[in-house]
């Protein structure tokens, strides 16, 4: 047939197959595979192979393509990376779709990243991390060893931990090497905080000192407390010192010269928390930068304001059962926004703008978890037995860790969390250091750190 006659028939073939339903051209296409030989089932088999077979991503615009991958769970889109180069490529440039896995897994995300391989490979790095947690193999335990009695004071900074102890001594260590830096001989010490050049001790003798740790002299001594100081607090901007104790007050000082400003009254228990803090909300009773000193007692959190006043009266008392039946346990977090406490009937948290109730976290078993850490991600939770991370999104417990027999303390200031900007998200650089520390009977320290990613 001469190919002018072959291309008219072969048109007018294709208008009369286009007429027909689907069941007429499959039998069209049956008899005419069954008249066909061996080249010509060959010939169809391979253009077969690349009309069913069409490497979508390689054919579609970029930006079309980013918007079916999102469609996908991360998982999927990891074997997706592995049919060839060009799906790899193409997949691990999806932005978004990595930084909505991170941030599903707990990750915080740096929009600032250009790199648009960056996030697979961050996320890569988030599914180990999130792994060992659920597998309870993300951290790893250490001792610190000086102390020759019972150590009752912990506090934690930058790499750095302040343990006091009843040996009339106050040691600081460096965390990641284990070596104590400064060793003074001190009162025996209830509660501590340090900085660089001073440590801050709260003690059973009723009184705070501020020492000098390069000479370990004692620089002020305040005196005025009729009981043991449970807790104490200050800051160097203000010149002021805040101090919790057994008799019932919270005293206000003059950091240098030691004076007592003010004595607030009102807790009907013993002060075991002060927490002095710039306010980052605004409400009837107080702006941002506002400080705020918060004390708490066995049944109630009190709100006040201070600065270079000396005169304040209390704005707000938190509780958590009018008829004082549930008492309240003496880790408070306080960051701002928003107050957290625990107790026997959950994890309380205050709106600090408004005062009100956000919400009461109640995991199982709650009445022997006590509260270390909270951020807007995670919390770290311990009790007798097991350290605890909650995922706060959803409120279940995401992973533990199981503790030695350490020494209990109601006062709750002989055990702590160690780095905290992890509980915001973690990002691949904040879970390092220390997560726990705790005294034991044998006045030691038991460390839990975070494990490297390996």
């Amino acid at each position: 047939m001469e190919k002018k006659d072959f291309e008219a028939w072969l048109d007018n073939i294709s208008i009369a197959f286009l007429s027909l339903t689907d069941l007429q051209k499959n039998e069209t296409l049956d008899h005419l595979i069954s008249l066909s030989g061996a080249v010509q089932l060959r010939h169809l088999s391979n253009n077969l192979e690349i009309l069913l077979k069409r490497d979508f991503l390689k054919l579609l615009p970029l930006e079309l393509s980013f918007y079916l991958l999102k469609w996908l769970d991360p998982q999927t889109l990891l074997t997706c990376c592995l049919v060839s180069k060009q799906w790899n490529k193409v997949i691990s440039a999806c932005t978004e779709v990595w930084q909505t896995a991170c941030k599903n897994l707990g990750w915080q995300i740096d929009d600032s990243v250009q790199d648009p391989l960056h996030w697979k490979k961050v996320y890569l790095k988030a599914i180990l991390r999130m792994k060992q947690l659920k597998d309870h193999e993300a951290f790893e335990t250490s001792s610190l060893i000086g102390h020759s009695a019972r150590v009752y004071a912990l506090y934690y900074k930058d790499g750095l931990l302040c343990t006091g102890s009843d040996d009339l001594s106050a040691k600081l260590w460096d965390v990641s090497t284990g070596q104590c830096i400064y060793g003074i001989q001190t009162h025996t010490c209830a509660a501590v905080k340090f900085d660089e050049q001073k440590l801050v001790t709260g003690s059973f003798d009723n009184t705070v000192a501020c020492w000098e740790w390069s000479s370990g002299a004692k620089t002020q001594h305040f005196r005025g407390h009729s009981g043991a100081v449970f807790s104490v607090d200050y800051n160097d901007e203000l010149d002021i010192l805040v101090s919790g104790s057994a008799d019932f007050t919270v005293k206000v000082w003059a950091l240098s010269t030691g004076t007592c400003l003010n004595t607030l009254t009102g807790h009907t228990e013993w002060v075991t928390k002060v927490v002095l803090q710039k306010c980052k909300v605004k409400s009837l009773m107080h702006s941002p930068g506002d400080y705020i000193l918060l004390s708490a007692d066995k049944y109630e959190i009190k709100i006040w304001p201070i600065g270079r006043e000396i005169n304040c009266k209390c704005l707000r008392t938190l509780s958590v059962s009018e008829d004082r039946s549930i008492s309240l346990q003496p880790r408070l977090h306080f960051d701002g926004k928003y107050i957290v406490c625990s107790s026997a009937l959950g994890l309380y948290q205050w709106d600090f703008a408004s005062y009100d109730i956000l919400r009461v976290i109640k995991p199982p078993d709650f009445s022997n978890v006590s509260l270390l850490g909270f951020g807007e991600i995670f919390a770290l939770l311990f009790d007798n037995r097991y350290l605890y991370i909650m995922d706060l999104r959803t409120e279940k417990l995401i992973s533990r860790w199981p503790l030695p027999e350490y020494r209990k303390s109601k006062r709750g200031s002989s055990f702590l969390a160690g780095e905290v900007s992890w509980l915001n998200g973690l990002n691949g650089q904040n879970d390092t250091g220390l997560v726990f520390a705790t005294s034991m009977p044998d006045h030691s320290i038991h460390l839990v750190l975070w494990k490297e990613h390996g």
